[in-house]
């Protein structure tokens, strides 16, 4: 039985990252595609100001926690959310779940070179995946069909697409039933983070709900997107007091 904490009225997985993992093994075993969404404070915000995304999100399979200010809402709005499931730790751990398995990766998304780039650190830690197509981000929409029958084609079982939020949501979204995979993640910026591209935030920042900060500090072109996070914890307190109908 699924149970979900409504964020704004987007419905999170109460669940842990242990258990995170064992759904996406299970939905292995189903005859039809799953989508996994990863939302953070950021992409929340984005769901209210676009319907049709904030639809995505309720319509997906499981959705998780990426970010510390989700969390932080499910304290206010209750019942309290188990845990953070980032999306770039759920990839890591079903790298590892099924490392040596049969399992089928394709990597959709990313710079040229990028997805290549993240399978050798994988190799490189040992983590042995079986990765069966890539294809970087960069492409048109007369080009959808030619990579839709590429990822096929490969047989893969796992598609992880990596365009950016909510490109990447409304991409799955749009071509799911024209695709033969049984799962398909929202991975934002995860094939950098692996390739070692984009350095992610120090243990200490994870840990206290701090990564935006060191992403500001590391980008400081952000500062105008970071804006949206002081907003989506007003919206939280506003739908808490019946201010805010989401």
């Amino acid at each position: 039985m699924r149970t979900t904490v409504d964020i704004l009225g987007v419905p999170v997985d109460n669940i842990t990252m242990n258990e995170a993992v064992n759904i996406v093994e299970d939905f292995l075993n189903h005859n039809k595609v799953h989508c996994v969404f990863t939302p953070n404070a950021e992409i929340m915000m984005e769901a209210q100001r676009d319907p049709q995304f904030k639809e995505i999100l309720c319509n997906a399979s499981m959705v998780v926690a990426d970010g510390a200010g989700v969390v932080l809402a499910s304290k206010i709005l209750k019942p309290v959310l188990k845990e953070r499931v980032a999306g770039f730790d759920l990839v890591s751990n079903l790298f590892e779940r099924f490392s040596n398995k049969d399992v089928k990766f394709f990597f959709l998304g990313g710079k040229p070179g990028v997805a290549q780039e993240a399978y050798q650190k994988l190799l490189d830690k040992n983590i042995n995946i079986n990765l069966v197509g890539t294809r970087n981000g960069y492409f048109s929409e007369s080009e959808e069909k030619e990579i839709i029958d590429e990822i096929n084609s490969s047989k893969a079982d796992i598609l992880l697409v990596a365009l950016g939020a909510p490109k990447q949501e409304k991409w799955i979204h749009n071509n799911k039933d024209k695709l033969n995979v049984k799962v398909c993640i929202g991975v934002g910026g995860t094939f950098d983070g692996i390739a070692g591209r984009m350095k992610r935030a120090p243990k200490f920042f994870q840990e206290h709900g701090l990564e935006w900060l060191y992403r500001l500090y590391k980008d400081p072109k952000r500062f105008f997107r970071m804006l949206d996070l002081p907003k989506f914890m007003f919206l939280v307190v506003a739908k808490k007091i019946k201010l805010y109908k989401a």
